[in-house]
């Protein structure tokens, strides 16, 4: 009797053991943010930080406040084929809008999808302090380098 209630425990500690999942965590990346630098519009290959920038997408909260910075990171809409960006530097508010295509990609079981964003374009909507802007690349899939670089 002893025996048989001794492998019956066996066989419901193998069971229960065989059961567990393995924990699932993220380390692949996730959807990309838009990565924009700034240089100055008189030498191009110069990194310019903007003084005092404010960034914001719509009526969101702000994305930086009051930063002097020459690169950022933007979060981008994964709901619609466009997002747009006010730039305010320190009182002179420009409007950049950013259009592209989406394609959603399953990353694993433990990330779910991720969003992909191909044929970036920028249109200003207006640009005083901003006096250019050069795509760099029309796929944006990771955080590696720049995308944009705007001049000012």
């Amino acid at each position: 009797m002893k025996k048989t209630i001794n492998i019956l425990l066996y066989v419901l500690l193998a069971l229960s053991i065989e059961s567990c999942e393995k924990d699932d965590i993220c380390i692949e990346s996730t959807t990309p943010k838009l990565i924009i630098r700034f240089y100055d519009d008189a030498n191009p290959t110069i990194l310019k930080k903007v003084n005092l920038l404010t960034v914001w997408s719509g009526s969101n909260a702000k994305i930086y406040d009051k930063v002097s910075i020459d690169s950022i990171a933007m979060p981008i809409d994964i709901n619609q084929n466009f997002t747009n960006y006010s730039f305010l530097s320190g009182t002179t508010e420009n409007e950049l809008q950013f259009s592209y295509d989406r394609s959603s990609i399953f990353v694993s079981r433990s990330c779910g999808f991720k969003m992909n964003f191909t044929n970036l374009q920028s249109t200003p909507i207006n640009a005083t302090w901003i006096k250019n802007v050069t795509i760099n690349t029309t796929t944006i899939e990771n955080e590696t380098a720049a995308h944009i670089n705007i001049y000012h």
